[in-house]
């Protein structure tokens, strides 16, 4: 299929089966009903949450309503995404998020009541043998409970809400819709509009003069507005201070890792872990130098594809074939039932008009999990059905082993699955390729996820730390500290190869994620954590792969830093990023013997 087409001229076999969730409106409707009708029961609830019984009865109570409206909203925003267009499921897609609204609001008196007993009651309430199904729920409110403050001081936090996400919101506004980039020269000597979207288009350009004005183009339009930039990142600082502060948390970094329940260490490890294999970038950017024939590799070198594109026509019966084939080091047990999704309406392959773009995986508990594609002929949409394929066994597996209070994993987990796959796919090909340039242009694939998943990702974990170290430690973030610290990180990063171009020192201001403090460095340590458990799976067979499978099933029974553990993954060390970068050293031997 490679014309654009209208969703009712889509082939069934084409199409995810959303029957399977539910096989009509009427269904839908009838659901949704239910949904409601149980919503009547919880106000029975209100100031009643004191003893065990009350609180199986209200914490059943809310699963059953919770698994129903994820159903109903799952099932609405699925529809709607076959075509964005069609007003019958914009409908509906509003009418689960109304609903979804309402069931949270409805549910939201349980943890703040329980919340209100006593250390001692609680206690007594998670060694009470009719809770021991919820021991966990009741565990992890305990934990939260010295960082939960009075009914008052909470509803007061609660309106300072809208206040808190305005220096996000700022940003958003400046970066998106008010800053306006100047023209520059492309390939063909035409002026084209400089904007977000056709950066990396221009840093990927063959000709340097391009990448170049490009690079110096958007760093100096941000330069314009450094002080205002500067001061809506320090008010980000400022309000994760503030909420640290309020909750009696050490540090802002602590805050944010508790949730996970992640050790501090995990955070350090990385920086620090990463810090010892710099040499292995600084090296990666020699390679990079060479390759590209240049007498200084600059930053704005860093994007342009070392090896010309490599042009690999793969169907998506091939891609499933090849995915299929590559995950045969994860056995029989993980087989069968991937074998099964690709037979059994998992899969919605191809665009369509009006159809969501991207890719993603998704589902409700209790029916089997969708994968949306936008399927083309290529190498990339290859790893895309590798990696949304890891998700959706990840999510079957979790399923099929918990129960739904336990079953869903957390974002810490969450990219863990999908990028394993990918890591035994490009294993995979590497070993099979006997064409030169194919192996080069795989082998540069992988090594540029390297560099921008864990160096950079790292780098920016490591920035942000300073930057609120600096704010804690009572001193004030100007844009010239700022930069100073960021250019000083790239030197660092990137190493002496490299020329690093002052203009670098602006790109703090143009990083969305900073906005949302300390989440970075997650994509460091699940890709560490994939490619430790790939070199487990590939080295040492079914004992791995049995670990393996243990964590697939595990969903958020237990904290993400304890299911890694059992599986054979320590985040709580730097062995799984020692191990990642032994994977990217090979990485960087086998290029470095292919361009001898």
């Amino acid at each position: 299929m490679n014309q654009v087409v209208k969703r009712s001229e889509v082939p069934q076999e084409y199409r995810w089966r959303l029957e399977d969730l539910f096989p009509d409106s009427a269904a839908w409707d009838k659901e949704y009903e239910e949904v409601k009708k149980l919503l009547t029961k919880l106000p029975a609830y209100h100031g009643k949450l004191n003893n065990a019984a009350s609180i199986k009865a209200v914490f059943a109570l809310e699963d059953e309503i919770s698994l129903h409206a994820e159903r109903l909203y799952v099932y609405a925003n699925m529809k709607h995404h076959e075509d964005m267009a069609d007003p019958t499921y914009q409908a509906l897609s509003d009418k689960a998020k109304k609903l979804s609204v309402e069931v949270n609001e409805s549910l939201s008196f349980i943890t703040p009541e329980i919340l209100a007993l006593s250390e001692d009651e609680l206690r007594k309430l998670i060694a009470d043998p009719e809770l021991s199904f919820y021991k966990r729920t009741l565990e992890e409110m305990l934990r939260t409970k010295p960082h939960v403050l009075s009914k008052t001081e909470e509803a007061l936090l609660a309106q300072a809400g809208n206040i808190a996400q305005a220096p996000g919101t700022i940003f958003g506004m400046i970066n998106n819709a008010d800053m306006k980039f100047p023209k520059i020269k492309n390939e063909q000597g035409e002026e084209v509009e400089l904007t977000h979207g056709r950066y990396i288009q221009f840093l990927e350009s063959r000709d340097r003069n391009v990448r170049r004005s490009a690079f110096e183009a958007m760093y100096a339009t941000y330069g314009k507005l450094k002080n205002t930039l500067a001061s809506t990142l320090a008010a980000n600082i400022n309000k994760n201070l503030f909420y640290a502060k309020a909750r009696k948390y050490p540090s802002a970094l602590e805050m944010s890792l508790f949730g996970d329940h992640i050790p501090l260490t995990v955070y350090t490890n990385l920086i620090d872990t990463i810090h010892e294999h710099l040499p292995l970038m600084h090296r990666y950017m020699a390679l990079r130098k060479k390759l590209l024939k240049l007498d200084e590799l600059h930053m704005y070198d860093l994007f342009v594809p070392l090896v010309e594109q490599y042009d690999m026509k793969i169907t998506f019966d091939e891609a499933k074939k090849t995915v299929f084939d590559s995950l045969q080091p994860l056995g029989e047990e993980y087989l069968s039932v991937l074998r099964d999704s690709f037979e059994s309406g998992w899969i919605d392959i191809y665009e369509n008009e009006g159809k969501r773009s991207g890719a993603y995986s998704w589902g409700a508990y209790g029916t089997h999990p969708y994968v949306l594609l936008n399927h083309k002929d290529n190498l990339n949409s290859m790893f895309t059905l590798a990696h949304e394929m890891g998700h959706a066994m990840h999510s079957y597996l979790s399923d099929a082993n918990q129960e739904y209070r336990y079953a869903q994993y957390t974002i810490f987990l969450a990219e863990v699955a999908s990028t394993l796959n990918e890591a035994l796919l490009m294993d995979y090909l590497l070993k099979r390729s006997d064409d030169p340039k194919q192996k080069l242009y795989l082998l540069t694939y992988y090594a540029d996820q390297f560099r921008t998943t864990v160096f950079r990702q790292t780098m920016f974990a490591e920035f942000e730390k300073i930057i609120h170290d600096k704010a804690e430690a009572g001193e004030s973030l100007t844009p010239q500290s700022l930069s100073a610290i960021y250019y000083d990180l790239n030197k660092k990063y990137y190493g002496d190869v490299m020329t690093v171009d002052q203009d670098i020192e602006m790109e703090w201001a143009r990083i969305p994620h900073f906005y949302t403090s300390f989440y970075v460095y997650k994509y460091a340590t699940g890709f560490s954590a994939a490619t430790s458990f790939a070199k487990q799976i590939l080295d040492e067979g079914d004992p791995a792969v049995n670990r393996y499978l243990g964590f697939l099933k595990s969903g958020g029974n237990d904290y993400s830093i304890n299911i890694l553990k059992k599986a054979g993954v320590d985040m709580s060390t730097p062995q799984p990023i020692r191990d990642a970068m032994s994977v990217f050293e090979d990485v960087l031997n086998q290029l470095e013997e292919l361009t001898k």
